[in-house]
């Protein structure tokens, strides 16, 4: 599958020695790995779909030690979907997320954790304990500050490591943009918390992004930048930003079925919570089938998705 990196084994030029960047592509987020002197760890795990690749990966990188810690940044079910792969191979792995939803994970509570709002998956897993905010841990060879960073999600840290200023930052800045922020979607108001997060990034001043989707970045400037461009478009309309969610959630569904029909995609989303929630909202004057029809006609346009008749394509 495309997910796997040409060379997963070789570690980032620009970062030390002790990680390792495996970049997954946009169905799993990137994984980060710490070898360290004395533990290894794990920064996020994937999608489920592909779980046997992340153990393959994450094995080939620690190259014969066990995996010691695993962390996650937020509970999306891309960042956490192999956590349950990982520690049915590694069973003495503690395992720590944001605090925030720990009830939620003992409990198993899929909607409260997302997956069943989104139409996506994530097996079971459990949790140690919690990434306070405030507090700094050991990864590899250095110690990372733990950061709240709301927006995307209420729950997000990020972890951002001073002395050679690098963050880790997940879903909150890519090098073109960030994630889709969730809780808007639900009908919170979390832009302001967007903006909280980018100046908490922006006054960090790291030097090298390590974000949850794309390559290590350096022109964090820049990235500031067009992320706020992009927040300033959002907050001025937004039905853009719940249009682009919409297609987020249609080409990740793609993304993780490679094919499929236009009735099977239009039975998904008709039976995922958020379409529903989203046309009510923002596009209450079309049918939702209609709706998705013409989600899926912008997804071929833009050449993300192939159609022939009733059959797609990811592309």
């Amino acid at each position: 599958m495309p997910s796997i990196p040409l060379n997963p084994a070789q570690p980032h030029p620009a970062l030390p020695a002790d990680i390792t960047v495996l970049e997954r592509g946009w169905l799993s987020a990137n994984n980060i790995v710490f070898i360290g002197p004395d533990a290894t760890a794990i920064v996020d795990t994937g999608y489920c779909a592909h779980a046997d690749q992340t153990v393959a990966l994450v094995e080939g990188t620690l190259d014969g030690r066990p995996l010691d810690l695993l962390l996650n940044t937020h509970l999306h079910s891309d960042h956490c979907g192999g956590n349950a792969a990982l520690q049915s191979v590694w069973p003495g792995v503690r395992t720590l997320i944001p605090p925030g939803q720990a009830a939620q994970v003992a409990e198993w509570d899929a909607w409260a954790l997302s997956y069943t709002p989104t139409g996506q998956d994530c097996p079971r897993f459990r949790m140690d304990s919690v990434l306070q905010p405030g507090t700094t841990l050991r990864l590899g060879a250095r110690d990372w500050q733990v950061h709240a960073a709301p927006g995307h999600d209420p729950h997000s840290i990020v972890l951002f490591e001073p002395q050679e200023a690098i963050l880790i930052s997940a879903d909150a800045l890519w090098e073109n943009g960030f994630g889709v922020v969730f809780p808007e979607l639900e009908g919170d108001s979390a832009f302001g918390d967007v903006a909280a997060t980018l100046q908490l990034i922006e006054s960090l001043a790291p030097r090298t992004v390590i974000p949850g989707h794309g390559s290590v970045f350096h022109d964090v400037v820049a990235a500031l930048a067009a992320a706020r461009r992009r927040l300033d478009g959002f907050v001025l309309a937004p039905h853009k930003h719940a249009l682009y969610a919409a297609k987020v959630l249609l080409k990740y569904k793609l993304l993780e079925w490679q094919q499929t029909t236009l009735p099977q995609l239009q039975a998904w989303a008709a039976a995922t919570p958020y379409f529903g929630m989203l046309q009510a909202r923002h596009f209450a004057d079309q049918p939702l089938h209609e709706w998705v029809d013409a989600l899926v006609n912008d997804l071929v346009r833009s050449g993300a998705a192939a159609r022939d008749g009733q059959h797609l394509t990811n592309t």
